[in-house]
């Protein structure tokens, strides 16, 4: 597989693409007018203790509180990307249960550490258990223990790192290894742990200096975030399409990472680079409902508040052999475009996959698998369940931050997020029964009627006949008055000429 990544900023925002032999698999996205804080630590103050949630809210100094759940004051090991579904031990199930009550109190003061972005109405969350992460390993102040990241699955090589770090582990604190860390000499990992105890004990010593809230340490910009946790040998080329940002780029690698410096590369072409390698167009298609595949067949993706639905569909791939084979390989296919679409779009929570019924349990078997082979490389924690007797699959995934359309997209005024309005029938069959309503209510003569022109137009014309014979039967002038700015499903009731409002809709 060819990892690139490709860099571009400009006045607006800073977008990182993760591309995948040739195809955009993630998009990481910072706008210059908005604050990103995951991963920065505040020192904070118990704004509020909630017994009934075990939980508590605290002052960071952010437009909202920050919630804590109790839970994330009783881990030995933060939450923490990559490593927090690929480190041994790390299950908050298994956390021990106090009672927040008896571990905080409104006003005390805490250090924690943003674990997710503010979402929607939501405001950040945070943790207590902090990380400092490096490159090769994670410094964790609160923790003893010596952890190594279960993608690293050669015994031989996990004694051998557990072996090299037991001689260098801080008086305290505990050490994770990262991923990045398998194969590399000694000499090269174990100098982070002088530089990630110095970071900490940098923000320690700012949070005995200031005042609840405030920030005390902060990660990473975007740019340099992706370099530290996903800039690897295995990448073909960084390519960066700033100048200004090259030279920072440089320095950092030059710093950091100097045997990866060839792979840095400045974009010299004069068509913005994310139209170059076709990554606009791939996050265009991202917003859209409905993902078409090389076969003919299509998902359909739905994200609600409760959980994202992702449905699978054969649509014009018909296949050249049997019915079980067709779907079988429609499912196939869908089963990587579904891993990548969860990682492009950033999609979180509760995902339902509602795979085409298959009869053989050795396909279901193999879609599993694929599916399963795909998310692996996916950073973010993720659980597949098996196929259950209705031929779904249900998953959930780590949510750090806004889907891309959370992140690009409003709800829609005119539905009010409804994604549909009224049939114009429907409306019409309204309008009829509210002229009848409000005769009923006062019978007068005459009405005007003030509705939209979509309407109005309607009722001119192909549902005249029914309009005319409701007038002639409560023997009233109804007078259409269209007006273009009114939504489609809005009208109102003037009785004439005293122009008084008799219904509104």
């Amino acid at each position: 597989m060819a990892t690139d990544i490709v860099v571009s900023e400009d006045a607006y925002e800073i977008r990182v693409a993760i591309m995948e032999d040739g195809r955009c698999v993630e998009l990481f996205h910072e706008r210059k007018s908005e604050e990103r804080i995951l991963g920065h630590i505040y020192k904070g103050k118990v704004g509020s203790v909630l017994p009934g949630m075990q939980a508590a809210f605290i002052d960071i100094g952010t437009a909202k509180n920050a919630f804590l759940h109790v839970s994330d004051l009783q881990a030995h090991v933060n939450e923490f990307g990559e490593i927090a579904h690929n480190v041994e031990g790390n299950s908050r199930a298994a956390r021990s249960r106090v009672p927040i009550e008896t571990i905080l109190k409104k006003g005390q003061e805490l250090l924690v550490q943003i674990d997710k972005e503010p979402i929607g109405t939501k405001g950040p969350r945070v943790t207590g258990y902090i990380t400092m992460p490096g490159r090769y390993l994670v410094y964790i102040p609160t923790s003893s223990n010596l952890g190594i990241s279960r993608r690293i699955d050669r015994e031989r090589e996990r004694n051998r790192l557990r072996e090299a770090l037991s001689k260098h582990m801080p008086k305290t604190g505990g050490i994770i290894v990262r991923t990045a860390c398998a194969g590399l000499p000694e000499d090269q990992f174990v100098p982070e742990i002088k530089f990630l105890l110095k970071t900490w004990e940098d923000a320690l010593a700012r949070s005995e200096r200031v005042r609840a809230p405030a920030l005390v340490h902060e990660d990473l910009g975007l740019v340099f975030r992706i370099i530290r946790d996903v800039f690897t040998e295995d990448v073909n080329q960084l390519i960066v399409e700033s100048k200004t940002l090259h030279a920072q780029v440089m320095n950092y690698i030059d710093q950091s990472l100097p045997g990866l410096r060839d792979k840095v590369v400045l974009y010299g072409h004069s068509t913005p680079a994310f139209d170059h390698y076709g990554i606009e167009q791939e996050v265009q298609k991202a917003m859209s409902r409905r993902v078409w595949l090389k076969s003919g067949g299509y998902l359909v993706i739905d994200e609600t508040e409760a959980l994202v639905a992702i449905d699978v569909n054969t649509g014009k791939f018909v296949g050249a052999s049997s019915h079980e084979e067709t779907i079988y390989q429609n499912n196939l296919e869908a089963a990587v475009e579904i891993a990548r679409q969860i990682r492009l779009r950033d999609l979180g929570g509760i995902i339902v996959l509602d795979f085409i019924d298959m009869e053989s349990p050795s396909n279901r078997k193999h879609v599993l698998q694929t599916l399963e082979r795909e998310i692996r490389k996916d950073k973010a924690r993720t659980n597949i369940l098996q196929f259950t007797e209705l031929g779904i699959v249900e998953m959930t995934r780590q949510r750090t931050k806004e889907s891309l359309s959370s992140m690009f997209c409003t709800s829609c005024p005119y539905c009010n997020g409804a994604g549909y309005i009224l049939s114009e029938e429907t409306i019409v069959i309204r309008v009829l029964r509210g002229i009848r309503s409000a005769f009923e209510r006062v019978p007068k003569a005459s009405y005007r009627i003030v509705i939209s022109d979509r309407i109005a137009a309607r009722l001119n014309r192909e549902d005249r006949q029914r309009f005319n014979a409701l007038t002639r039967e409560l023997k009233v002038r109804v007078t259409l008055d269209p007006n273009p700015d009114l939504h489609l499903e809005d009208f109102r009731i003037f009785e004439t000429p005293s122009n008084r409002e008799v219904f509104i809709h």
